[in-house]
């Protein structure tokens, strides 16, 4: 199901906000209306601007060898990646994007292909970080784009904790009119440790973007800091509106008490 074209260009429209359609060569007129995973990768993270629509060759934007399926995930080993906890993303699907050989300083920071319950040198630590563009709901803003509302710094946040991007109102859900059937949509990242901050709340990891940055510094700040290597998507049922609503609560509940705590500070 996961491996249909239709709903994966229904996953990247609901995450960037815009029409994407798989790759069609008699509409698709130029490789300008071509989505490459670098585009996408800067539109999510930092709000590069696209036209109306876009076309996704799966080709060249996914990566199927490295897909890999946690829905039934009862195996509770620790691992680590990055020689940081990774918690493994139990109950949901990984469409793993095309991201080796795209960096100039090679593969190291994904590691190696496999099961493993340690780190290798050079890999970075895996974080999540939720996709939502519907305003700011919870302590930060809700698609931890750089912004002036950022609780801890002005950056890009995520968190190595899958549940605080799910649970706290940022994943994004989507209804597909290939399947029809709901989901709630996360995405998968290494992040650098040279450039990471955690924050006070550590369950929260800020990559800085210092304030009135050119678009030039921002592509190079997110680039050599945080990149994502998969889109996590999982089928909603009937409870999942009751879960929802408590995570919102608890987010609500933790951003007054840190507002009470900066005020005595």
């Amino acid at each position: 199901m996961y491996m249909d074209s239709n709903l994966k260009a229904e996953v990247l429209s609901s995450i960037l906000g815009q029409i994407v359609k798989p790759y069609d060569k008699n509409l698709c007129k130029t490789k300008d209306n071509t989505l490459s995973v670098d585009d996408f990768h800067l539109h999510n993270l930092i709000g590069r601007q696209h036209g109306k629509q876009f076309f996704i060759d799966g080709k060249n934007f996914f990566d199927s060898a490295y897909d890999y399926d946690f829905t039934d995930l009862s195996d509770s080993a620790e691992c680590t990646r990055g020689e940081e906890l990774y918690q493994r993303p139990k109950g949901w699907y990984r469409m793993a994007l095309k991201v080796k050989g795209r960096y100039p300083d090679g593969d190291a920071w994904l590691g190696t292909k496999g099961w493993r319950s340690h780190s290798v040198p050079g890999e970075w630590p895996v974080s999540y970080h939720g996709t939502s563009l519907d305003g700011v709901k919870g302590i930060i803003r809700s698609n931890y784009t750089a912004g002036g509302r950022a609780l801890y710094g002005r950056g890009i946040y995520s968190t190595p904790d899958i549940h605080v991007a799910e649970r706290e109102d940022y994943a994004k859900t989507f209804t597909s009119e290939t399947t029809g059937k709901s989901y709630k949509v996360i995405l998968q990242n290494r992040i650098n440790p040279e450039k990471r901050e955690i924050c006070q709340r550590s369950d929260y990891w800020l990559i800085p973007v210092p304030k009135g940055a050119s678009a030039a510094v921002e592509k190079q700040i997110v680039e050599s800091s945080i990149r994502p290597y998969g889109i996590l998507i999982k089928e909603l049922n009937g409870n999942e509106s009751n879960d929802d609503d408590a995570g919102l609560l608890g987010s609500i509940l933790h951003s007054l008490y840190s507002t009470v705590q900066s005020l005595f500070r």
